[in-house]
């Protein structure tokens, strides 16, 4: 199967890397032409555009920044879209937005697959991602071998936009995470509390965490560059919003991030690394969340081996 990958950015270009380094025929397209001539260097093929990747590959991958973005770029292949073409969505988007696209992809014999990631931007480098996958159990099968590439745990969640809701839930509750972790390492500092100490504690803790094991390195070591920014984090936490008055659930702990989110905005800048979140506190505080012998980068220790599907409870 002939691969192509449109956007190569924090997220995408590590997958389309891992693509890469696992012999997939793969074509890249980005507005980055610096991002794409690295790619033709390593061994893929310039795919030009969105539009010659959709004629020239059997499937091609999307991992935007917006819904906005994946909109655009698919009306740009949509009149090339046909039978045996797959669409296959990684970014973070809107539910019922992927459903829409993947309708119209449908109507013209196409087949489309909503497969965000999880896990960071450490183990998109490494293969070691997780994917939920939201598509027929039919297209599911012809895409799993092209995912296990890409990711370690694969899942098969349902139907298009299944993918998208499920991941918009694990980024709010991964933002809730580090919201909290923030306040929890800020108290043990004024409490006089080593702070390295404090980390370990937590790590072999009931309140141990993904992120806390991520995350709070970055915090403390003083990098704060998760590679993940404070835009897209507002986008997530939104769509989750989104999500719980269209179904009228009325949230409390959602509206506070949004605005502590947008605060931080307003300090640090749109696009800020989200761990920045901890200098609201230190401003607030004037106590330095640091400690020394943690890491500035995020690295994944765990070999790379090929995917596999994860089977759900109850199903099967």
């Amino acid at each position: 199967m002939k691969v192509g990958f449109i956007g190569l950015g924090n997220v995408g270009g590590k997958l389309a890397g891992s693509l890469l380094r696992n012999g997939v025929d793969l074509a890249i397209h980005d507005l980055d032409a610096g991002l794409v001539a690295g790619f033709v260097a390593r061994g893929a093929q310039d795919g030009g555009s969105a539009a010659g990747l959709m004629q020239s590959c059997d499937a091609v991958i999307t991992c935007l920044p917006s819904p906005a973005a994946c909109a655009a770029v698919l009306a740009e292949m949509m009149p090339h879209v046909g039978g045996g073409k797959i669409w296959m969505e990684m970014s973070t988007t809107d539910a019922d937005q992927i459903k829409a696209h993947a309708e119209a992809v449908l109507a013209r014999g196409g087949e489309a697959v909503d497969c965000p990631v999880s896990g960071g931007c450490h183990r998109a480098d490494t293969g070691n991602i997780s994917i939920y996958a939201g598509c027929t159990r039919e297209t599911f099968d012809r895409v799993l071998p092209v995912l296990t590439h890409m990711g370690r745990r694969i899942l098969h969640v349902g139907d298009v936009g299944v993918s998208s809701t499920l991941k918009v839930m694990t980024n709010y509750l991964a933002t809730i995470n580090l919201l909290s972790l923030c306040e929890a390492l800020t108290v043990m500092k004024a409490a006089g509390m080593d702070l390295g100490v404090t980390y370990e504690a937590i790590a072999a803790s009931s309140g141990n965490s993904f992120v806390h094991e991520t995350e709070s390195q970055l915090i403390l070591s003083g990098a704060r560059d998760v590679n993940f920014t404070l835009d897209l984090v507002q986008k997530d936490v939104g769509l989750f919003q989104k999500l719980a008055d269209d179904h009228n659930v009325p949230l409390e702990m959602s509206p506070l991030m949004i605005s502590m989110l947008s605060d931080a905005q307003a300090r640090f800048g749109e696009r800020a690394q989200s761990d920045r979140m901890i200098e609201r506190l230190e401003e607030a505080t004037g106590l330095s969340i640091t400690a020394p012998g943690f890491p500035t980068e995020l690295v994944d220790d765990e070999p790379e081996e090929r995917g596999y599907e994860v089977p759900v409870r109850g199903l099967g």
